[in-house]
């Protein structure tokens, strides 16, 4: 598994401009949150003899592996994302029973990365994911860590991530001009 350091550094070097930053605190949240309305509408029953025993989402399971998945990188950075999930997987389960849940899911979710990629576009640099499927994981752990120090809070984690940023980013212009 790669470090916190390793991942976020390669999530920084393609979210350097402060626009694209900033439209990623409005669409990595719409996106989270309407993949949890279309977790939320997966149930998973666990059952002895045709009778439901503990009935799950899949929105619980993933929440459960992916905060695990957090706390492995960066214990006090998953504290802080399981502050904001626990909200969302609550509000995407109530909006689960409602009718017609899967379109808005699939309306937010649009809407989110109509907005990811206007960010991209002030970037001028492909979206992470791209490259790695595991970025998708990260968006949520790089906003986080970027909250943290808006506060002032990891400096060393950021003083650690931005050099290696600014030479991957440098490689990847070099490789875009190469190419």
């Amino acid at each position: 598994m790669k470090s916190a350091e390793e991942q976020l550094s390669t999530y920084k070097s393609v979210h350097l401009n402060p626009k694209n930053i900033r439209t990623h605190f409005v669409g990595v949240p719409l996106i989270i949150w309407s993949l949890f309305l279309l977790l939320n509408l997966i149930p998973v029953n666990f059952a002895v003899s045709n009778e439901p025993v503990i009935t799950f989402n899949v929105a619980t399971i993933f929440t459960v592996g992916v905060l695990l998945y957090y706390f492995l990188l960066h214990a006090r950075l998953a504290i802080g994302l399981t502050i904001f999930i626990i909200p969302v997987l609550y509000t995407s389960s109530l909006v689960a029973q409602i009718p017609h849940a899967f379109w808005i899911a699939v309306v937010v979710f649009f809407v989110g990365w109509v907005i990811q990629f206007i960010g991209h576009h002030y970037e001028k640099a492909k979206p992470a994911f791209v490259d790695d499927l595991n970025q998708l994981l990260i968006g949520p752990f790089f906003l986080m860590a970027e909250v943290y120090f808006m506060f002032g809070l990891e400096k060393q984690l950021l003083a650690d991530i931005t050099p290696l940023a600014r030479d991957k980013r440098r490689a990847l212009e070099a490789a875009r001009k190469a190419g």
